[in-house]
């Protein structure tokens, strides 16, 4: 009788098909983590969060305490006590997720490794950015209209913003139980940069654009570089305190960087903090694609409209730097728009290698890199901005 019930408690026992097929899915994003080099830092140790939630009896994360902890009418809502009472491995880490930890200081790592200095340099670079947050809110709208609720049309709108942190830290307060489907989503969609971008910038430019070479930036100051994130950060909190958590946290990193008397901090956002809230932040992430939420029809509209978002946030750039060019003498590469959405630095890498295309003597890096930083600023502000609409 013994070996019996100890063959009746082996997981094989215990699969069913739904738990099965998440395990195929986690193999293949396994795959595309080390194979393919898809966004591996981040896709490993999610792909490995989804083999572990979806292996049964492991009981290392309990949909049903987060459903409850979700219920207004349960005893247990909002009660990080009643998790942790119950809790597995994979439902402590999770707490980070839902309290918005783990995405904010991922921000202050990114923040420690980004230079603003491109950006601040040319200012113009700063409406190009916004542009490309277009994706965002025509994506939430269409989303909306295709029966999604605006909790989720916000959660799917973000995508566009080609930013995982944002994307994790949105859906985490809007839909948390579409946070599985949605992180995949948005980090596919991100190493994939290389592979959308380049026909839709050259659907929408002619050669003569894509051949035009822009001049070299101004030296920018270190005072400059001090000043910048103090100043977003007062500016963009006052108008918009939703968004205050994301920017905020971007630029205390980028401050540490630039201020020059904390180096030992600005090393340790850079690496040390950086690699363990990856994984933290990964198998968490992971563990909410349970079959249940993973395995429905609203997956396929997300990733469905996941690249369309993405899509539309890289013609907003591009189609606005070719409407800013009628009316400056100095002429902008329609190429850097494209950068606008915040997959740093991958999207001004792009621009680089569609311009050279072109023009082998052209360096639209740099240039292209103003964007980039400034689709960082603005998805955080349109994450704000949803939180603040829909929250």
């Amino acid at each position: 009788m013994d070996i019996l019930e100890f063959f009746q408690g082996m997981g094989f026992m215990q699969m069913t098909w739904q738990q099965g097929v998440m395990l195929l899915v986690s193999f293949f994003l396994l795959y595309l983590a080390i194979h393919k080099k898809y966004e591996p830092l981040l896709l490993l140790p999610i792909a490995f969060g989804m083999l572990l939630t979806n292996l049964p009896g492991a009981g290392m994360f309990h949909d049903e305490l987060w459903t409850a902890f979700l219920d207004p009418s349960s005893p247990a809502y909002h009660s990080y006590g009643a998790i942790l009472k119950g809790a597995g491995l994979l439902d402590v880490l999770y707490i980070g997720v839902k309290a918005g930890v783990y995405p904010c200081l991922i921000f202050i790592g990114v923040g420690a490794m980004t230079d603003f200095g491109p950006l601040i340099a040319n200012p113009k670079s700063l409406i190009l950015g916004a542009a490309a947050q277009i994706g965002i809110f025509v994506t939430f709208l269409c989303a909306n209209w295709m029966g999604f609720t605006p909790a989720e049309a916000g959660s799917i709108g973000i995508i566009g913003g080609a930013d995982g942190p944002t994307s994790i830290f949105l859906t985490s307060k809007l839909a948390p139980h579409l946070l599985g489907p949605i992180a995949i989503a948005a980090y596919s969609y991100m190493a994939l940069v290389p592979v959308i971008q380049p026909p839709i910038m050259r659907a929408l430019t002619t050669k003569k654009e894509r051949a035009i070479k822009m001049g070299q930036l101004r030296p920018v100051s270190k005072t400059e570089k001090i000043v910048f994130p103090i100043i977003i950060t007062a500016i963009v909190a006052l108008i918009l305190p939703d968004a205050a958590p994301l920017i905020g946290c971007l630029m205390l990193g980028n401050l540490m960087k630039e201020c020059g008397v904390v180096d030992r901090l600005s090393k340790t956002a850079q690496n040390e903090l950086m690699n363990i809230v990856v994984i933290f932040l990964g198998l968490s992430v992971g563990a909410t694609a349970t079959a249940g939420s993973f395995l429905t029809f609203k997956t396929l509209g997300i990733l469905t409209m996941g690249i369309v978002a993405f899509g539309l946030g890289t013609a907003g750039g591009v189609l606005l730097a070719k409407f800013m060019n009628l009316f400056l003498k100095n002429k902008i590469n329609p190429l850097i728009g494209s950068a606008g959405v915040s997959a740093v630095p991958m999207a001004a890498r792009v621009s680089q290698t569609v311009g050279q295309e072109e023009n082998p003597s052209n360096f639209l890096l740099m240039h292209a890199m103003g964007p980039n930083v400034a689709g960082v600023i603005g998805s955080a502000v349109a994450a704000g901005v949803l939180l603040t609409m829909l929250g």
